[in-house]
């Protein structure tokens, strides 16, 4: 039953014995002509052997059970056949009933059928025998052993049987094949004579010129007969016709093919716009969020990233709604859409992410061109904004605190040890300089006299020093203004603020459905952190500008020989526009000469590093005040930080400490330079004259305009008064301690009796025959003792030219500059010091009143001391000599010689003296009158008795100095005179009393004669009626001064 079966199945060609539906198989009928065949086969491959193919593939099958396959093409290889071991009749049921599917799939079963060429033995035995034991696979061999013996036995009979027909079978196709091949021709090629190989090619090159090379014998185009034969030259046959079939073909394209395309093309343009049409949303999204990309628009990149993502969620769904049924082509055309679509947006997106990244974690590399017209922390709020959208696995906002916090404590390390090596470099190059000269720092003070101090920023000192202040300024600004790394520190702390309070992730994002929501929170142990970070920053700063203040000049300065460290804008080395600028080639420095260390030579300012060498107390004061302003301010700003303010108390107590010991180290320095300046303020003297008052020189003005920049700019160091408008201010800022303004105080007094002693030096010092210091050119502002312009008048020079070389002039100069000292300017800078430092000088101004009226006493006797002498040597020789007293019985007519030797020499110190500083005649004068008369009380003293004659002399003599100079008559002077006229009468006896009482009338007249003949000569010592002015020019008025009042004293 079981061969009957497999028969019929055989016979049908089917799979199973009970069909239900017509085999798609059997359509293919093998009656079908050629043609038809042909015509249902239209997208088949054509080959040149189809003939041959057609006429295999058309047989009916010569083996039983032998099957077509779905082209049409029969093959030798069964449906289905017994075990060649004998154990069944058909190996594909009883595979089916192990389980293995043979129905569908033709290759497995070739692999277990015999008769296949891709059978596999040792896949046969593993399946059909897997429990077959040693013996019956020993029985399968016999009988697979006997099965070949009898089929090589009937192939034996067979062959033999045949064997004539095969030979005559084989010689007729070889016959066949030369015929077709060859077309007759002779094999036998004709013999060629020998030749040389060297020859025959000299022989082919010396034709190749003239002629077509000689066609090979054997090629078909040598003989027309072969072009058809069956030979690879020929191409087996085709060659003829392949050439002119290739013509007709290109022709028939170029004619028929775009008709004949151009609906299949339409057909298949009309397929893609339809599908474009249909998923229009999947092909753009790549490109919108490419473009997006390359044009910053955030807002439609993140628009488009979550339509991708909600496609690449919706194919997702729909795979998992399919599982394992079978998709339609719109679903699965949608799910390949989908990830194709999100496999480009994902690549896009991630790159994107790993360049916000970067920027996010790299401050610097942040430029404007990143986003123009936005501050930096918005353009990383942004940043944080945008992949919180996008989704990311880190916290952004904790990555950015981070890196923002390394960033600026790298910064603040870089930029102070730099700037401080930069003006060290700076500092020992002063250092190492020529000490500049007393007369270059007396013209820097001299210039404040004619500008305020905070209008010559550029001349209080020389442009090195200058240029170090103002590198000083320039740290200082970087490290602790608003605008530079502590304001950023500031900023950094209120965005931390911001995302503890949680007010910043208000308004930021929650990303695709919130799954960036948990990054909005920062933990408890992260809040400590950032609070602590902040902290260390903060001290960061405070300890560098600490050590600027407090600390020695740096040694190590080996950081210049390491390259410049990138670099934000605002920054120190960096220009407005954020671009780096070039370093200073005094900075580029050669590792084998390094600059020298500072010479120690004992000044006060060696042992600090931020006082510039040479400077002076001005640029010094100037300077210093604005950089502890930005001190107290950063101060005040530091301790307005939650975590530092309301922290440890200590941190707080060390920002006030801080304060306290830049404010005292700044005063030490200062009042170091401020007490050398007044040593040197002696150099400022130029002898000429105040614009606002001739009688005194420009420094009283120069001392007055020093004193009082130092004073203004010494209270703002120690007040820090710029610094007192910041909130809670008053509590880090606090007031100086009384050290330091007792420090102050007593600097304020050393430099008054410093400033006073040289103007004295100045006065007294003789002037040198050659190269006086006094006498020679300084700034050009000093003209001494040159007879061109002397010989100019008074309106050329303005009147402010004064002969500096007269010692005489230079003390009454003197005289009137302590004069306007003691009675404007030392009480004003008293007053200023008393208010701007709220304390008294009570004593100290006491102090200062006496120094300068002993100073002006002193200097005052030694400018009337060789008039005096002059005065005591005339009065003396001339009341002792033996002519003195007149003949007896001759009454005096004239007085004595001595007497107008005395008064002439008074006109010489009256012209002096009023020509110089008028307002010191009178009392230089009256002083000269008073010892005059002290010296005739002296002189009358050594003679003991005075006769009448003499008598009359004396009393000549006396009234007319008295008369002559009663301008100038004082009390003292009268009370001298009084004391003479009683010695007089002390040393006579009552009859010459008696007589010369008598003699007195005619006395006056003679003495009222003396008096015209004189007044040319003395005219200058007449009381002026009135001045045109205080200078000179304005002489005095001839006034009679009526009845003499000689004998007055003596009557009474």
């Amino acid at each position: 039953m079981a061969d009957l079966e497999r028969t019929v199945l055989d016979f049908y060609q089917i799979s199973t014995i009970n069909p239900v539906q017509w085999p798609a198989e059997k359509d293919n009928d093998s009656d079908v002509s050629d043609e038809e065949m042909t015509k249902k086969m239209p997208n088949r491959r054509k080959s040149r052997y189809q003939a041959l193919e057609r006429a295999v593939s058309t047989r009916s099958s010569i083996v039983p059970g032998s099957e077509i396959s779905g082209s049409g093409v029969g093959n030798l290889v069964q449906r289905d056949e017994p075990d060649p071991l004998g154990t069944t009749d058909s190996v594909v049921r009883t595979l089916k009933h192990i389980g293995v599917p043979l129905q569908d799939d033709l290759r497995l079963r070739n692999r277990f059928l015999l008769s296949s060429t891709t059978f596999s033995p040792a896949l046969f035995l593993s399946q059909m025998h897997a429990t077959a034991d040693t013996q019956s696979l020993i029985n399968g061999l016999e009988v697979l052993s006997k099965s070949i013996d009898q089929k090589s036995a009937s192939l034996k009979v067979l062959v033999e049987s045949n064997f004539e027909r095969f030979v005559r079978a084989k010689a007729t196709i070889d016959n066949v094949y030369k015929e077709m091949k060859y077309r007759g021709a002779d094999l036998t090629p004709p013999r060629a004579r020998g030749h040389s190989r060297h020859a025959s090619r000299n022989s082919f090159r010396s034709r190749s010129g003239s002629g077509p090379p000689p066609l090979n014998p054997h090629s078909p185009a040598a003989d027309p007969r072969k072009k058809n034969a069956l030979m690879k030259e020929s191409e087996y046959g085709v060659l003829g016709v392949k050439a002119p079939l290739l013509d007709v073909s290109a022709k028939a394209e170029d004619v028929w093919g775009p008709a004949l395309g151009g609906r299949e093309k339409e057909e298949h343009l009309k397929t893609v716009a339809s599908a474009l049409d249909q998923y229009k949303e999947y092909v753009e999204t790549s490109a919108i969020i490419s473009d997006s990309i390359k044009r910053k628009d955030h807002e439609t990149l993140v628009e488009e990233y979550t339509k991708a993502r909600r496609f690449a969620d919706e194919a997702k769904l729909l795979a998992e709604e399919i599982k394992s049924s079978q998709p339609t082509d719109d679903q699965l055309y949608r799910i390949l859409l989908a990830a194709r679509m999100w496999h480009d947006v994902e690549e896009q997106i991630q790159v994107l992410k790993r360049d916000i990244w970067r920027r996010l974690i790299s401050p610097h590399n942040m430029t404007k061109a990143d986003a123009p017209g936005q501050r930096e922390d918005e353009q990383h709020m942004e940043l944080i904004s945008l992949l919180l959208e996008l989704g990311v696995e880190d916290n952004p906002i904790w990555v950015w605190l981070l890196s923002r916090y390394d960033y600026l404590k790298s910064k603040i390390q870089s930029t102070a040890e730099r700037s401080k090596v930069e003006i060290e470099i700076l500092r020992r190059r002063l250092a190492n300089a020529e000490k500049p000269s007393p007369q270059a720092i007396a013209s820097h003070m001299r210039a404040l006299g004619r500008q305020a101090i905070d209008s010559m920023a550029k001349t209080f000192d020389s442009s090195d020093v200058i240029e170090l202040w103002e590198m000083n300024i320039a740290f200082m600004s970087n490290l602790l203004s608003p605008q530079g790394i502590l304001g950023e520190v500031l900023e950094f702390w209120q965005t931390v603020q911001g995302f503890i309070d949680g007010k910043t992730q208000r308004s930021m994002p929650v990303g695709y459905n919130g799954e960036s929501k948990n990054h909005h929170r920062l933990s408890q142990q992260g809040t400590i952190d950032l609070q602590k970070g902040t902290v260390e920053l903060v001290g960061l700063i405070r300890d560098n500008v600490l050590m600027f203040f407090a600390g020695p000049p740096p040694e190590d300065i080996s950081l210049l020989y390491s390259p410049m460290p990138p670099q934000s804008p605002g920054t120190p080395g960096t220009s407005a526009s954020g671009f780096l600028t070039p370093r200073d080639p005094r900075f580029n420095l050669d590792l084998n000469n390094p600059p020298p260390p500072s010479p120690k030579r004992g000044e006060a300012w060696e042992k600090f590093a931020f006082w510039p060498p040479w400077s002076n107390s001005l640029s010094g004061v100037h300077f210093l005040s604005k950089m502890l302003a930005l001190v107290g301010t950063a101060a005040s700003d530091m301790a307005s930080i939650s975590p530092v303010g309301q922290g440890d108390a200590a941190e707080v107590e060390r920002i006030k400490s801080l304060v306290g010991i830049a404010r005292e180290r700044c005063v030490t320095a200062l009042c170091a330079a401020w007490n050398r300046d007044a040593e040197n303020i002696k150099y400022v003297e130029d002898w000429n004259r105040s614009p606002d008052s001739r009688d005194v020189t420009k420094m009283p003005a120069s001392f007055a305009a020093f004193e009082g920049a130092l004073l203004g700019g010494m209270q703002k160091i120690l007040y820090i008064s710029e610094a007192m408008s910041k909130p809670g201010a008053e509590d880090i800022v606090l007031p100086p301690p009384t050290k330091l303004l007792q420090m102050v105080r007593s600097q304020y007094v050393t430099t008054l009796y410093k400033a006073l002693s040289g103007m004295v030096e100045n006065a007294e010092r003789y002037p040198k025959k050659t190269n006086d210091e006094w006498t020679v050119e300084v700034d050009g502002y000093v003209l001494v003792n040159n007879l061109a312009v002397s010989q100019l008048s008074a309106a050329t020079l303005g009147g402010g030219t004064i002969d500096a070389g007269d010692r005489n002039v230079r003390m009454l100069l003197t005289l009137s500059n302590l004069q306007a000292l003691r009675s404007a300017v030392v009480p004003s800078l008293n007053t200023q010091f008393e208010n701007a430092f709220s304390v008294k000088l009570t004593d100290e101004t006491k102090t200062i009143r006496d120094v300068l009226s002993q100073i002006d006493a002193r200097l005052f006797q030694s400018y009337t001391r060789p008039s005096i002498d002059s005065l005591r040597r005339t009065i003396r020789a001339g009341v002792s000599s033996p002519d003195w007293i007149p003949p007896l019985g001759t009454k005096p007519r004239e007085a004595r010689p001595y007497v107008y030797e005395a008064l002439l020499s008074l006109v010489l110190v009256h012209t002096q003296v009023s020509t110089t500083v008028s307002s010191l005649t009178t009392e230089v004068l009256s002083y000269l009158l008073e010892q005059a008369s002290r010296e005739l009380l002296d002189a009358f003293k050594t003679r003991p008795r005075y006769s009448l004659e003499a008598l009359m002399q004396a009393t000549l003599d006396v009234e007319f100095v008295a008369q002559t100079l009663s301008h100038y008559t004082t009390d003292r002077a009268s009370e001298l005179q009084s004391a003479i006229y009683q010695e007089l009468d002390s040393r006579t006896d009552n009859d010459a009393r008696a007589r010369l009482q008598a003699e007195l009338p005619e006395m006056r007249a003679v003495l009222k004669r003396l008096k015209e003949a004189s007044k040319s000569e003395f005219a200058c010592f007449k009381k002026p009626k009135t001045r045109a002015g205080p200078g000179v020019g304005s002489g005095p008025e001839r006034r009679d001064t009526g009845d003499s009042s000689v004998g007055g004293d003596r009557e009474r």
